[in-house]
């Protein structure tokens, strides 16, 4: 993973942690990524070049009136007032190559000198087997803090640890094995449709590889991950962005937001979900 610096920005040396999406269900990571670099007035210092990224190519997507800038599809940006980096995905990982994605990126995040990394993603409503509403929205984690993937820290928030992560069990084992380059005896190796598809599934998801090839460098990592469904996802966006500021301790108040509201929506939402409906068709 090669990174190419902008035309006269500088990197922030002293920034420690990075915020970054793992693509799922809804762009819910990527929606809270693209508030958290809007409202914190983030700058963008350069591109990330891959060969396990779709290519794509749009307009500026902050603006606040788009200028030609073009946007790619793996983007990195700091905010000098936060002391936080940030990387943006725009497009999906090639099939099969996650793995491998993960694993050059995780190099690159070890190299330039970061500490921890807050991973935002989301997951299947469908799936969600123990729901508890009774607070509102649940925000659930994944740390590198404890073997059992818990983290005080995330407790004392009030979050709750994703249940469906056993480091014992043989799924998230090989995904550990795979990110560490070690190699498994041929009688542990998994056989297709040998896994239960629920033991696989979370496994399986982005957020996972990111989480076990940014362990596997020793890095701190968090992953903080919303159920949500296909559709506006903007309300999970803004609970998403809202978590992560939680987790660092910022205030989203102190933020460069529109008028009375604290987060600065980018002009790339207007265009998302098309124009508002027809009200004369009702």
């Amino acid at each position: 993973m090669e990174f190419i610096p902008e035309q006269g920005k500088n990197v922030l040396a002293d920034s420690s942690t990075l915020i970054l999406p793992a693509l799922s269900i809804g762009n819910v990571g990527q929606l809270a990524v693209d508030l958290l670099v809007a409202s914190t007035k983030a700058e963008r210092v350069g591109y990330l070049d891959t060969p396990f990224i779709l290519p794509c190519v749009g307009n500026d997507a902050y603006g606040p009136v788009p200028q030609g800038e073009l946007a790619l599809p793996l983007e990195a940006y700091d905010s000098s007032s936060k002391s936080l980096s940030l990387i943006q995905q725009r497009s999906p990982v090639v099939k099969g190559k996650m793995i491998e994605f993960a694993k050059n990126l995780a190099d690159y995040v070890a190299a330039s000198g970061k500490k921890h990394v807050i991973v935002l993603s989301s997951l299947d409503f469908g799936r969600w087997q123990r729901i508890d509403m009774s607070s509102g929205s649940q925000m659930h984690y994944l740390s590198s803090t404890n073997s059992d993937g818990t983290d005080d820290h995330c407790e004392q928030l009030g979050w709750k640890r994703l249940q469906e992560y056993n480091p014992n069990q043989r799924s998230w084992k090989y995904l550990s094995t795979l990110a560490e380059d070690n190699v498994m005896p041929e009688d542990s190796l998994p056989f297709e449709g040998e896994f239960e598809e629920e033991e696989y599934y979370y496994p399986s998801l982005p957020f996972a590889a990111l989480f076990s090839c940014f362990k596997a460098k020793g890095l701190k990592v968090t992953c903080l991950l919303c159920f949500c469904s296909e559709g506006d996802n903007t309300p999970d966006a803004f609970h998403l962005a809202e978590a992560a500021c939680k987790l660092l301790g910022q205030s989203p108040t102190n933020f460069h937001g529109n008028s009375n509201d604290k987060w600065l929506i980018p002009i790339s939402w207007k265009t998302v979900y098309g124009p508002p409906a027809d009200m004369s068709l009702f």
